[in-house]
């Protein structure tokens, strides 16, 4: 059984004691491959040498996150997006609009997104979305994309059952499921009840958002097993066929 974890921070600081630990616990749970989200120009060196270290196992995106959107956001982004002359990417990402922390780049945090969008169009890459508060907002950026061939996930969805429908309905996206799944009154897996498998892709967002029963602690790539355990759950189905459907949208949509 094999399982992908779609969205891992594994370049944190988090990880500097036991890093390698990570990787062989991950592997030994059959979450033999993990996919790294960038951040901002300070990531970058990390998130590289997992690549070069681990190539079988860690697979980098380029982009900057919209909570690291700032005035300078036209430079950062074209050192950032420039590392793609150099080296291969699954994804652009982690890229998108949050409005919980400040509204107020709310307008800088759609320009940087748009540019992203456009610049992964350019390259034939899907996109890694991070939404906070800004989900209906990001969906309408996105509805002039339909039928261009842009593809992606909405990471670490978590919304409602109507939200998904509108997702789904740009073609080409997925949900990306983390360890929210399993917190007690999420609500979410009534919504993925509903939801078929095939739009569907796993994470952990590491080394945030643990699942039960480590919620609270330091969340890791192995722990991608738990949210698929839950999601069979919720789907009464094998985990087998959670694996299997899953690792198959992530390869099809990352290209690994």
């Amino acid at each position: 059984m094999r399982i992908v974890d779609t969205h891992c921070h594994l370049y944190s600081k988090d990880f500097d004691e036991d890093r390698a630990e990570v990787i062989a616990r991950s592997i030994r749970m059959g979450v033999d491959r993990i996919l790294l989200p960038n951040v901002d120009l300070d990531t970058v060196d990390g998130m590289h040498d997992l690549m070069r270290d681990y190539p079988e196992v860690c697979y980098g995106m380029i982009g900057l996150h919209p909570c690291d959107v700032g005035e300078d956001w036209e430079h950062e982004l074209s050192v950032l997006l420039g590392f793609a002359d150099t080296h291969t990417y699954c994804a652009v990402g982690e890229i998108g609009i949050d409005l919980y922390w400040d509204k107020t780049t709310q307008g800088i945090q759609e320009l940087a997104f748009i540019h992203q969008v456009e610049f992964a169009l350019s390259k034939g890459l899907p996109i890694a979305i991070h939404s906070r508060n800004a989900t209906h907002r990001i969906i309408e950026m996105l509805k002039p994309y339909k039928g261009k061939g842009l593809r992606g996930v909405f990471h670490c969805f978590s919304e409602s059952y109507e939200l998904a429908q509108e997702i789904i309905k740009l073609e080409g996206f997925s949900l990306g499921i983390g360890g929210v799944l399993t917190f007690k009154n999420s609500g979410l897996g009534e919504v993925l009840s509903k939801i078929d498998l095939e739009h569907i892709i796993l994470e952990t967002d590491s080394p945030y958002l643990s699942p039960m029963p480590h919620r609270g602690k330091r969340n890791e790539p192995s722990y991608t097993r738990l949210v698929a355990e839950k999601l069979a759950d919720v789907k009464g189905v094998s985990l087998f066929e959670v694996a299997e459907v899953t690792t198959r949208n992530a390869e099809r949509l990352f290209g690994i």
